[in-house]
């Protein structure tokens, strides 16, 4: 009989036991797992709702989504999809919603849904699963691996080995594969907050732009998205995306550098001109702080306002053409110091892993060590929020199962 280990109990892991044993059903099929749980990471995800997918169906649309990895991607979603995956779960009794943002939760509200579906679809078609098995090296001979763990004094031995470890925030995580003959790229964090520990603005925490652009000085970075103010800095989608396609950018830049807001969502700044302009035709004698340009929340509004040396108080009429331009200035190019990041809730992404040179982007399969196969964010692929690392998830660990 053909055994089959998984190295790894998150969530490729368990779809690619599960896709091991849908297509070869003969096959001896164990996730080994280091820690006492499984799934952990699908616990906390989406604020422990679980942000199964994105609810894009369009590939080419999809992969502007993955920062790195996107090409392997493109090929592999024919393969199994974003509706692939949603079809995956209600046929197997877990409903899922699709939200205005298009990010995928199950209907529940809550992660433990995914969870007992993977956990009662793997325990079904009897994959076992072996806790505490930290793996510290893997050799091969004679066409077997043999799998050393920490504190086991005899090798396990394995047919064939799928590696679903996850990202790393070391490189030293990485060096057991590295000894294999595969190329590592050195993982740094991906997806995470600015922290600006010197700028009022976190004053405003709560507070939610829709739809802002933020750049990073001196390079090609841009973002757009909604925006979140937090008591650390600034949050949500603008930023995270930022950090996912900035990551090694940001990570050389030791995480300090100034970030260019603009609030209005308007690049043409001739057009934010022309609506304070006719702002003041039309409403000369109102003061600032009762007319608030681009639906701006009033607290934004008033910071925005003294940010361009404006007393809220003064009259429309009152403002004068320096004012004009500072207030232009500030409401399309204000600036902030960036110094340090915050990780996004309690979840963890890595840009980096086993290169991609590395893999066989048809069948997953290392072009180092045959029989060997990778799933997941152990391999240099990651994607920005919002159910796109684990569709990357759920896609790989499909192929590789299949096509061991």
């Amino acid at each position: 009989m053909t055994k089959v280990a998984i190295i790894g109990g998150g969530a490729a892991g368990f779809f690619s036991a599960i896709s091991v044993k849908k297509h070869h059903p003969h096959y001896d099929v164990v996730i080994l797992e280091k820690t006492k749980r499984v799934l952990s990471k699908v616990k906390v995800s989406g604020g422990g709702r679980c942000n199964v997918t994105n609810g894009c169906t369009y590939i080419p649309e999809l992969i502007q989504a993955y920062p790195r990895g996107s090409k392997l991607l493109k090929g592999a979603f024919r393969t199994f999809s974003t509706q692939d995956t949603m079809d995956w779960f209600q046929s197997r009794n877990v409903p899922l919603i699709i939200q205005e943002d298009n990010c995928v939760f199950p209907v529940s509200q809550d992660s433990q849904s995914i969870i007992d579906c993977l956990a009662d679809e793997s325990n079904d078609l009897g994959v076992k699963i072996w806790y505490g098995k930290s793996v510290e090296s893997i050799a091969k001979a004679n066409d077997q691996f043999q799998v050393k763990c920490m504190r086991q004094d005899q090798p396990l031995t394995f047919d064939k080995l799928i590696i679903a470890t996850g990202g790393t925030p070391k490189r030293k995580g990485l060096d057991w594969l590295e000894a294999l003959g595969h190329k590592i790229e050195h993982p740094v964090p991906s997806l995470f907050t600015f922290n600006m520990p010197m700028e009022d603005i976190t004053k405003l925490m709560g507070i939610v732009v829709e739809q802002a652009i933020v750049n990073i000085q001196g390079t090609k970075l841009q973002s757009e998205g909604p925006l979140l103010i937090t008591h650390w800095g600034m949050s949500g989608p603008a930023i995270l995306k930022l950090s996912a396609f900035g990551a090694r950018i940001l990570a050389e830049k030791q995480y300090t550098c100034k970030a260019q807001v603009n609030w209005v969502n308007t690049k043409d700044n001739a057009e934010v001109l022309t609506c304070i302009k006719q702002t003041i035709q039309q409403h000369p004698q109102k003061k600032l702080q009762n007319i608030k340009l681009y639906n701006l929340q009033s607290r934004l509004w008033e910071f925005l306002l003294n940010r361009a040396g404006l007393d809220s108080d003064k009259k429309w009429a009152e403002v004068g053409k320096k004012g004009i331009n500072k207030l232009v200035e500030t409401l399309t190019n204000d600036i902030y110091e960036v110094s340090g990041k915050t990780t996004f809730k309690e979840e963890f992404v890595t840009c980096g892993g086993v290169s991609l040179k590395s893999i066989n982007p048809k069948t997953l399969e290392s072009k180092a060590c045959s029989g060997m196969y990778f799933c997941g964010e152990i391999m240099d692929i990651d994607g920005i929020t919002g159910g796109y690392n684990f569709q990357a998830a759920w896609t790989t660990g499909f192929i590789a199962g299949k096509l061991l």
